[in-house]
C-alpha cells in the first residue's frame, strides 16, 4: 500500500510540473480529479478492513445459532423447552451427552410419607439421579443465598451422591421436606423454580395417622436401635421389617387432633404456594395400589417408560389397630371427625 501511495504521489508531483506552464484554470481542475481520485482510493482501502470484520462476526453468530438449535430435540412441543437443560457443570466434561437434555425436579415432601421409596424407584431408572435429603444439613438452608446457591450446584449436575449419573443424565433432582427452609423462603424458591424450570413433584400421604405412628416408631429406634444397634429408617428385608414394626406407640390423643390439622394444613399451603409451578401431587397410598402411577411421574418428567423398582420393603403392614398401643382411646377421639376415615389403614 505504500509503495502505491509513493507511485501515486510521484506522477502527481510529474503531472503538476507538465502543466504550470498552461493555464491556471486547467491546473486547478486537474488537481481537483487527482484529489478526487486519490480520496476515493483511501476511503476503499478503509471500507474493506470493516467489512471484513461484519462477514466474519455474522458467520460465527450463525454458527452460534446453528449450535444451539441442534441441541433441542425436534420431537419437543414447544411449551417443554423451558423444561430443558443443558449445564456446562464445573467439575467434568459431559462430553458426547453435551446435548442431552436434562430436566430438574425436586420431591416435595414430609418426614415418613414414602420419600424414601419413592426416591429410590426413581433412581433406578437409568437416566435418574436423586440427591437425597440435601437440606437436612442446617448450614445449606440457613438463608435463601445458601439455600440458592446449593439448587445451582446440584442442577448443574456438580453435586455427587451414590445415585450420581453424571454425563448422561435425562433428569436430576433432591428430596425437600417441608420443615427444611422450603416453606419460609417459598417465594424466592418458586420464583427460582419458575425462572430455572424445575418440576415440583409432591409426595404426601393421605393418611396422617399412619404418617404419626411411622414418626413415633422412627423416633423409638433412634433411640433403641432394634437392629443389632443400628438405627434404620428404612429396612431391604422382611425379617428387619418384623422387628421394627413389633414396636406398638402410645399416642396422645389430647393433642392428636390438632397435630392432624397442623400437618394437612402445612401440606394444603405447600401446595398451593407452589400452585404456579410446573407440579405433580402424589399420594403415598395411590403409588402402592396403582402401579401405573409410577409411569405419570415418568410422563411427567418428559423420560422414556422404564419397570421402576426398590430393594426397601414396608415396614408396618398390619391394621392400625394393631400397630397403636392405645388403640381405643385413638379410635375414640377420632370417631365422628372428618379423620375418622384414617383409622383404616393403608
Amino acid at each position: 500500500m505504500i509503495e502505491e501511495l509513493f507511485v501515486l504521489n510521484k506522477d502527481y508531483e510529474d503531472n503538476i510540473k507538465s502543466i504550470k506552464k498552461k493555464s491556471p484554470l486547467t491546473l486547478k481542475l486537474v488537481i481537483l480529479v487527482l484529489a478526487s481520485v486519490y480520496a476515493i482510493y483511501i476511503f476503499s482501502i478503509n471500507l474493506e478492513q470493516p467489512m471484513v470484520d461484519l462477514i466474519r462476526s455474522r458467520t460465527k453468530l450463525l454458527e452460534l445459532r446453528v449450535t444451539n438449535q441442534s441441541c433441542h430435540p425436534s420431537h419437543v412441543e414447544d411449551l417443554e423447552l423451558p423444561y430443558l437443560h443443558y449445564p456446562h457443570p464445573k467439575t467434568f466434561n459431559r462430553e458426547e451427552c453435551g446435548c442431552n437434555p436434562v430436566r430438574f425436579f425436586t420431591i416435595i415432601s414430609m418426614q415418613r410419607s414414602g420419600s424414601g421409596w419413592f426416591e429410590t424407584l426413581l433412581n433406578s431408572h437409568i437416566n435418574i439421579s436423586s440427591n437425597g435429603e440435601i437440606f437436612s444439613v442446617p448450614k445449606r438452608r440457613e438463608n435463601i443465598s445458601s439455600i440458592l446457591k446449593t439448587l445451582d450446584k446440584v442442577y448443574n449436575l456438580d453435586w455427587f451422591t451414590s445415585a450420581s449419573k453424571n454425563e448422561c443424565n435425562s433428569a436430576v433432582g433432591f428430596k425437600w421436606m417441608l420443615n427444611q427452609g422450603l416453606m419460609e423462603h417459598h417465594k424466592e424458591i418458586v420464583e427460582y423454580f419458575q425462572r430455572k424450570g424445575v418440576s415440583a413433584i409432591f409426595l404426601l400421604r393421605r393418611n396422617l395417622l399412619s404418617r404419626s405412628v411411622s414418626v413415633l416408631a422412627n423416633s423409638y429406634d433412634k433411640h433403641a436401635k432394634q437392629l443389632n444397634g443400628t438405627h434404620k429408617s428404612h429396612v431391604h428385608s422382611t425379617i428387619e421389617a418384623e422387628v421394627l414394626a413389633k414396636y406398638k406407640p402410645w399416642i396422645n390423643t389430647t393433642l392428636l387432633m390438632v397435630e392432624l390439622k397442623q400437618t394437612e394444613e402445612t401440606a394444603s399451603k405447600a401446595i398451593e404456594y407452589f400452585s404456579n409451578t410446573h407440579h405433580i401431587v402424589l399420594y403415598y397410598e395411590d403409588l402402592l395400589k396403582n402401579g401405573m402411577k409410577l409411569e405419570d411421574v415418568q410422563e411427567f418428567l418428559g423420560l422414556p417408560y422404564r419397570n421402576l423398582q426398590s430393594r426397601q420393603f414396608k415396614i408396618h403392614t398390619a391394621p392400625l389397630s394393631k400397630q397403636i398401643e392405645n388403640w381405643d382411646e385413638v379410635q375414640e377421639a377420632l370417631k365422628e371427625t372428618s379423620y375418622e376415615s384414617f383409622l383404616n389403614s393403608d
